[in-house]
């Protein structure tokens, strides 16, 4: 059990309260998440600068690593939310599950991008040779791969904050990739 509460807007600090507002007002609610981010006066601001910086990947391709990455580590909260994220971009449950899996036999380029991001979080950075020729092979670019790592990184964050943390989720639960593939 968790003994991580989500803070209340009441329990940050000023900068991150004006940083719930923003969220309420964009997304309709604060994702425990990045609530649980408030925790420190300036990790929620970092985080979300991070995260929504400039890439030259599309939505869809950020999915498809957010699912992969997330599955590799295990962060349900995640998958939860990239799931719910992926079908507001576009994707069929089961593109979710191929992509959770690390793949797409719906799509040769999303395949490369969902097998490199599963690849580099399998193997803590150390991509194998022959995935990343494939992710080249299939269009990429050495400015798509950094983009990739840099995902991943992203995603890492979130994915070990909630595992740590054990925060409450607050989208739709997706199911474990097993049950989910059957």
């Amino acid at each position: 059990m968790s003994t991580f509460n989500v803070p209340t807007r009441e329990e940050v600090s000023a900068n991150n309260q004006a940083i719930f507002d923003n969220l309420e007002k964009g997304l309709g609610f604060v994702p425990n998440l990045y609530a649980t981010y408030a925790y420190s006066d300036t990790a929620l601001e970092n985080y979300l600068s991070f995260a929504n910086a400039k890439t030259s990947l599309s939505n869809k391709e950020k999915e498809a690593v957010n699912l992969a990455v997330s599955e590799v580590n295990e962060c349900l909260y995640c998958l939860s939310a990239h799931t719910a994220i992926s079908k507001m971009n576009g994707f069929t449950d089961d593109e979710i599950i191929e992509l959770r899996a690390g793949k797409a036999s719906f799509d040769t380029k999303l395949d490369a991008l969902a097998r490199l991001a599963k690849n580099i979080t399998e193997n803590r950075g150390k991509a194998s040779q022959d995935v990343v020729e494939n992710f080249f092979a299939a269009g990429y670019t050495k400015g798509n791969l950094i983009d990739t790592i840099v995902l991943v990184g992203d995603k890492t964050i979130s994915n070990y904050i909630n595992n740590t943390t054990e925060i409450g989720i607050d989208f739709p639960v997706a199911q474990p990739l097993e049950a989910a593939s059957v």
